[in-house]
């Protein structure tokens, strides 16, 4: 077997074939970008190549001179350098995209983040057979099973009827996860208006131009005396709003949070949740080890969060695995 097609350097995961990187998180002369989180999408590369919509949302984040040029990259393979190139879909977020490369003999595929779940703001993960395979690891401990996003919208829906007197304010970040609570919602027949955060209308309005159906929206943006009239509402904001003065406009609101981390209650009681909602764009231990076992690589890089468990499950699988440590990246954003 040759060797891998890409390696690990100071800015991450780099193909010297193509000369590209895979999500650098330092400037580069070229990046190929899986998606639009902040800790994979940089700004200040010379080259991009990403899907159209991961370019569209990092114009949106950082103006549209957030590189010198930019390339979409699609299904079709494309040459760069000395490997060829495409882009199929992840299940993460819109514009999503595992990157495959193609030469010498082998493919190595870097997923970025992906789900398994089905979700309607993006394209589902698309499953490939490779001799490398770059795999996450933001929920890799056997602890983490996500349940149906269905059931906790349930839950959230009789916590409204319970309290028709308070707003619900549901911290769901910006990009993937607002717009995923939205539809669960509208896929429950929540049919009322549903009130956002100024920081989530950018990426709402983008998803709406994409032909992805979100319902009538109004702006969470009011004076003291519009915000506790809103009673029984649903609000979606970033979470970083929870510590703001923008919370306290509202009249005793049960403050909700989507998440996967939502499953571990400290997590919950220590940014003051009173609704924790377990909704994932993330693979959980199952998905992750299936999705594995589905692409049958060579060999496993893990990469964005805990590797022991998953290092030594490939072990007992009879699997090479290799944690690879890249630094600058944060706690992905969940």
């Amino acid at each position: 077997m040759k060797k891998p097609l890409i390696e690990l350097t100071e800015a991450g995961i780099y193909c010297r074939a193509g000369d590209f990187y895979i999500d650098p998180h330092k400037p580069v002369a070229r990046a190929l970008v899986t998606h639009g989180h902040a800790d994979h999408a940089r700004a200040g590369h010379s080259h991009v190549m990403a899907s159209p919509q991961t370019l569209d949302i990092m114009a949106i984040r950082y103006g549209e001179d957030f590189c010198v040029t930019q390339q979409a990259g699609g299904r079709d393979s494309v040459q760069v350098g000395d490997v060829s190139v495409r882009f199929i879909p992840a299940g993460h977020v819109l514009g999503s995209c595992q990157i495959v490369i193609e030469g010498q003999g082998r493919r190595d595929i870097v997923s970025g983040d992906y789900s398994r779940v089905a979700n309607a703001a993006c394209a589902a993960f698309e499953p490939m057979p490779c001799d490398l395979f770059v795999t996450e690891a933001t929920f890799a401990l056997p602890v983490f099973r996500h349940p149906d996003p269905a059931g906790e919208i349930a839950q959230l829906l009789a916590s409204v009827d319970a309290f028709p007197e308070r707003a619900h304010i549901i911290g769901a970040y910006a990009l993937g996860k607002a717009q995923r609570v939205i539809i669960l919602l509208r896929q429950a027949g929540y049919d009322a208006p549903i009130y956002i955060h100024g920081a989530l209308q950018k990426l709402c309005d983008y998803h709406k131009d994409q032909g992805i159906a979100l319902g009538e929206l109004r702006s969470a943006s009011l004076e003291r005396a519009q915000a506790r009239a809103l009673r029984g509402a649903i609000v979606l904001s970033p979470p970083s709003a929870f510590g703001t003065a923008w919370v306290q406009r509202f009249a005793e609101p049960v403050i909700a949070f989507a998440s996967g981390w939502m499953q571990i209650r400290a997590h919950a009681r220590r940014r003051g949740v009173e609704l924790p909602l377990v909704i994932s764009d993330h693979v959980d231990w199952p998905d992750l080890t299936r999705t594995i076992e589905e692409v049958d690589p060579q060999e496993v890089w893990i990469t964005h969060g805990r590797e022991e468990a998953l290092m030594r499950w490939a072990e007992l699988e009879g699997r090479k695995a290799r944690p690879l440590h890249i630094a600058g990246y944060d706690e992905e954003p969940e």
